[in-house]
């Protein structure tokens, strides 16, 4: 999770899940950000929170990166996913607009 390549917004958001920071987590996103889990859309800040809540940080999640590469606004990151959740390999992207996540689309 060190790479300098990655924009600092992800670097908050997967320091924050890392962290069990749900404030932290929430801050890295625009106040109409959004979380895309496998076609279901969670927008706003209370919304992502009762997703995270019940499925991401609520889980104790950890997110261990392996791979990113950035094209245009959208950094994807691969991670080996670990907690009490999901876990195994996974795919997140994380579109970045005025230095805050507008969408951070769970890809698998």
């Amino acid at each position: 999770m060190s790479s300098p390549a990655l924009p600092a917004p992800v670097q908050r958001a997967l320091r924050s899940a890392n962290g069990g920071d749900i404030d932290g987590f929430l801050a890295a996103f625009a106040d109409d950000g959004a979380v895309n889990d496998w076609g279901r859309e969670f927008r706003g800040h209370d919304a992502i929170r009762d997703w995270s809540d019940g499925e991401f940080i609520g889980k104790q999640v950890t997110l261990d990166v392996t791979d990113a590469w950035t094209e245009g606004a959208t950094t994807t990151v691969s991670t080996q996913v670990g907690g009490n959740g999901f876990t195994g390999p996974s795919a997140f992207a994380f579109t970045v607009e005025d230095d805050r996540i507008a969408l951070m689309r769970i890809m698998g």
